[in-house]
């Protein structure tokens, strides 16, 4: 899941300063690790501390489904380094549960996880980014959020809230030099992996159904966010970037010989 060192001599983020929210494993870790690579300053959150995290990457223990302790953190950042320029909201989960069997407490509970904690995060952001000329909010969202599937009605909906929400800010948020984007991200082979789509056998089938015949890494992931956090990317705003390995490939296709 995890790797190092995706590099691009184009990518320069020295002395840039970023947060990865969810960043203290998994994919938020890989993400804040090719970040501080490219030379960025990376704070990592979490509602509890890791027990230990790579070096260049610090963390600030908060919960940042409170807006209170999302702005605390963001302001807390600004603060030590003087600056913020690159926000990742990473942070997630997407538990099951059938639609007619979703408690109130439910899907509350998703949407504040992958909807509001974003959308407080970006608002605390916004007073320490405008204006720098560079600065860059990168939404980690789900093709569940555009192709809906039993079971996650509460995720999906939640993340389809923050395409629309990643689309919105970066409309209003151009004009004082904030870029706005969410990647879309497909079926990955996370550390919780076999809990979701069973053992490296139904993985691997998974992964033959995608026509890179294969499930997402962290490192995938990572490396679209580096070049959206990137001056590479300084017109690029709005956008809703798949990295999810060409999609599943159409059913009928299976009725093809040889594909």
């Amino acid at each position: 899941m995890q790797g190092r060192k995706i590099m691009n001599p184009a990518i320069d983020l020295d002395g840039r300063v970023a947060i990865v929210t969810g960043g203290t494993r998994g994919l938020g870790l890989c993400i804040a690790m090719a970040l501080a690579d490219a030379g960025a300053r990376v704070v990592v959150c979490g509602r509890n501390a890791p027990d230990a995290l790579p070096e260049g990457i610090a963390f600030r223990a908060a919960d940042i489904r409170d807006p209170e302790q999302a702005k605390g953190l963001v302001d807390g950042v600004a603060a030590k380094f003087g600056r913020l320029d690159i926000l990742v909201n990473n942070a997630g989960g997407s538990p099951q549960a059938a639609a007619a069997d979703a408690s109130p407490r439910f899907f509350d509970a998703i949407l504040k996880l992958n909807l509001h904690s974003a959308m407080y995060m970006a608002q605390a952001a916004h007073a320490h980014m405008q204006g720098r000329g560079h600065a860059s909010i990168v939404n980690i969202a789900s093709v569940a959020g555009v192709r809906p599937a039993p079971m996650t009605a509460a995720y999906g909906a939640a993340k389809a809230g923050l395409i629309n929400l990643t689309q919105s800010l970066a409309q209003e948020w151009g004009p004082v030099g904030i870029r706005v984007n969410a990647i879309i991200a497909g079926l990955m082979q996370t550390e919780n992996a076999a809990e979701t789509y069973g053992d490296a056998e139904a993985q691997a089938a998974i992964g033959r159904s995608m026509p890179l015949q294969r499930m997402g890494t962290g490192d995938d992931i990572a490396g679209a966010v580096l070049w959206l956090c990137s001056d590479l990317a300084g017109w690029v705003s709005g956008a809703r970037i798949n990295v999810d390995g060409g999609g599943e490939r159409p059913y009928f296709l299976d009725l093809v010989k040889g594909t």
